[in-house]
C-alpha cells in the first residue's frame, strides 16, 4: 500500500467544526510562529506571468472578508489588498515570467513564483503552507501543502488575494500596451472575446507559446500569417460557419486561378456559389462590398469558369458577397450576406450577364 506523503494535507483530515485558523494553530503546536500562507494566481491563462504571494498574519487575526479570492469580486479583492498588506505581519509577492514558464513548463513556474515570495518574506517564515498537493523544492524553511487550501486557511485565502490582484493590476497595464486584446477585461485567460483577437491579431510578446498549440489547433490557424491576413481568415471562418449552419457544404477554400481568388465555394441541393468574403474593423470608412467593383467582379467571374472546367458541376450558380464587421467588443461579428450580389451569364451555367 502506498504511503501517503505526511506534508500533504487533505480536505477530509480535518473536522467539521474546525475555524480557519486550524492548521495554523496544529503547526504552531510543533513549534511554529511566524506561519505563511502561500498561494499563486495565472497558472491557466494565454497570456502573462504567473504570481505567487506569501503572508504571514498576526496569530489568530480576522481580517473580515477575506476567503478564497476566485469566491471575491474584484472590487472586495481590491478592497481587502490594502487591509492585508497593512495587518500582516509580513507579505512579498513574486513572479515567474513567460520564458521561464515555457522554459521549465507552468507548474514548475508556479512553484519557483512561490519559493521566490517565500524566500522574499521579512522577518522570515517557521514554515509556509501551500496551497494545492505540489512544494515549491530547496526552500529553507518546511513547507506543507493544503489542499483546497484558499477555503481553508487564513492565511493562505489572504495571500490568494495578494496574488491575484497583483496579477491583474498587471494584465491592466498590459491592456495600454496590447489595447487589441483588451486583457482588461479577460486577464490573459482564454475567453471567448480573447480567442476572437487571437484570431485577427495572432500573438504578441506576452502569450505563452506552449498555451497556444491547442488554440491554434482547435481553429487550424495558418501560422506566418500577417495581421491584414488573419483579419482575412477570420472572416472567412465566421462566414463558413454561417453558411454550414444553413446547410451548405464546403467545396473549396481560397481556389486560386491565373486570375485570381475566390475566398469559399460552398454548395447545397441545386447551387453552387461563390462567395467572396470581405471583412472590415468597426472604424473602417469604406464598406467592404465597395471593393468588390467591377473589375473585381470579373476576375471573381473569370476564376469561378476556370473551377468549372475543372470541375463541372450540373448545378445553378450564384455569386455572393459576405461583409464581416467586426471588433473585439462585439461579443459577435456583424455579417452582412448578399445573395446574387451580381449576375453573369454563360453558355452552359444559368444565370445573369458576364461580360
Amino acid at each position: 500500500m502506498k504511503k501517503k506523503n505526511q506534508n500533504i494535507l487533505f480536505e477530509d483530515e480535518y473536522d467539521d467544526q474546525y475555524d480557519v485558523w486550524y492548521y495554523e494553530k496544529k503547526y504552531r503546536e510543533r513549534g511554529c510562529h511566524r506561519i505563511a500562507g502561500v498561494d499563486e494566481a495565472g497558472r491557466g491563462p494565454l497570456a502573462g506571468p504567473v504570481c505567487a504571494a506569501a503572508v504571514i498574519l498576526p496569530e489568530d487575526l480576522i481580517i473580515e472578508g477575506v476567503n478564497d479570492s476566485k469566491k471575491l469580486t474584484e472590487k472586495k479583492r481590491e478592497a481587502l489588498f490594502d487591509v492585508i498588506k497593512e495587518k500582516a505581519i509580513a507579505w512579498s509577492v513574486a513572479w515567474a515570467s513567460v520564458e521561464e514558464i515555457e522554459e521549465m513548463n507552468i507548474l514548475n513556474a508556479s512553484l519557483t513564483a512561490m519559493k521566490r515570495a517565500i524566500e522574499s518574506l521579512k522577518p522570515e517564515a517557521d514554515c509556509a503552507l501551500i496551497d494545492g498537493n505540489r512544494i515549491p523544492l530547496w526552500v529553507d524553511v518546511p513547507c506543507y501543502c493544503l489542499v483546497k487550501g484558499d477555503s481553508l486557511s487564513h492565511s493562505i485565502a489572504a495571500a490568494s488575494i495578494l496574488a491575484k490582484v497583483s496579477r491583474d493590476r498587471l494584465m491592466l497595464e498590459y491592456a495600454e500596451k496590447y489595447p487589441q486584446y483588451h486583457f482588461e477585461k479577460h486577464k490573459g485567460y482564454g475567453t471567448k472575446a480573447h480567442e476572437e483577437a487571437l484570431k485577427i491579431y495572432g500573438p504578441c510578446e506576452i502569450h505563452r507559446p506552449s498555451f497556444l498549440k491547442k488554440f491554434e489547433q482547435k481553429y487550424g490557424m495558418r501560422q506566418g500569417r500577417t495581421v491584414n491576413q488573419r483579419i482575412g481568415d477570420y472572416g472567412e471562418d465566421y462566414v463558413l460557419k454561417y453558411l454550414i449552419q444553413k446547410g451548405y457544404e464546403l467545396v473549396a477554400r481560397n481556389y486560386h486561378s491565373f486570375y485570381g481568388e475566390i475566398d469559399l465555394i460552398v454548395r447545397n441541393a441545386d447551387t453552387i456559389v461563390f462567395v467572396e468574403v470581405k471583412t472590415r474593423k468597426v472604424d473602417s470608412i469604406v464598406e467592404p462590398v465597395f471593393f468588390v467593383d467591377k473589375r473585381k467582379q470579373t476576375k471573381i467571374v473569370k476564376t469561378a469558369l476556370m473551377f468549372l472546367q475543372e470541375h463541372p458541376y450540373d448545378l445553378m450558380i450564384r455569386l455572393d458577397v459576405a461583409e464581416v464587421v467586426y471588433s473585439p467588443n462585439y461579443d459577435e461579428p456583424v455579417l452582412n450576406y448578399i445573395d446574387n450580389a451580381f449576375f453573369w451569364e454563360s453558355p452552359n451555367y444559368p444565370g445573369g450577364t458576364f461580360e
